[in-house]
């Protein structure tokens, strides 16, 4: 049965060839969405098992996080880039669930995830969410869900207000363009909790610094934060 099974999936693969969302590759047999060899290629800052790291001092005097790390490196023309590129502009979601169960099974061998109680995606405004089909951050955050076993809370943090990109955008206006514009409802589900907040890519940290100053004003809350890639080196 096997047998036959490989040879119809050999068939459909000459019909319907399947492509390497990061790096273009036809993807053998028992590749998914992600080839090998970007697998092993793609470098991992290693931040997740070194305090102090470049992701951790970005938020230093900023804003009271636990933690921070990041999966890998954001610079031009790398396959993490063009991953992140083709799953929030080109919806293909099964790239963020991949990397995130990748990197969070990482997280979860280092003791990373330990006292970790709660995974939070970085809310989309309803309308931006809509346009795109879906939240990038809560996608990756089931990956990492469904390496660590860790639950997801999605209805806690909102953002309520809409702003423009942050693309292009220096330091100082990706603060002001996010400062005050995400909400904490439902406070007794998190009270007490350490929660992991995840995003795609950290650049200033601008997004996740207003996220985490939101979080904090619920009694006992404690702050990591996370995403695939960085542009702190």
């Amino acid at each position: 049965m096997k047998a036959l099974y490989d040879l119809v999936d050999d068939f459909l693969g000459l019909l319907f060839p399947r492509m390497c969302y990061g790096c273009g590759n036809h993807l053998l047999r028992n590749e998914k969405v992600i080839c090998t060899e970007c697998r092993i290629v793609i470098p991992r800052t290693g931040y997740h098992e070194t305090r102090g790291n470049p992701v951790e001092q970005l938020f230093w005097g900023r804003c009271m996080i636990t933690r921070a790390s990041a999966f890998s490196f954001y610079s031009r023309g790398s396959r993490i880039r063009k991953l992140i590129h083709n799953l929030k502009y080109n919806g293909i979601e099964e790239i963020g669930t991949e990397l995130g169960n990748i990197y969070g099974a990482s997280l979860k061998s280092s003791g990373f995830l330990n006292d970790i109680d709660l995974l939070m995606p970085v809310p989309l405004h309803p309308s931006k969410e809509r346009s795109r089909g879906f939240n990038q951050s809560l996608v990756i955050c089931k990956g990492i869900s469904s390496a660590s076993g860790i639950e997801i809370v999605n209805d806690v943090l909102t953002r309520p207000v809409r702003t423009s990109t942050q693309t292009k955008k220096s330091r100082y206006d990706r603060w002001t363009n996010v400062e005050g514009i995400f909400r904490v409802g439902f406070e007794d589900r998190i009270a007490g909790k350490h929660i992991l907040l995840v995003d795609d890519v950290i650049t200033t940290g601008s997004t996740l610094e207003a996220c985490v100053n939101e979080l904090l004003k619920v009694d006992g809350v404690r702050v990591s934060v996370t995403a695939l890639a960085c542009a702190v080196m």
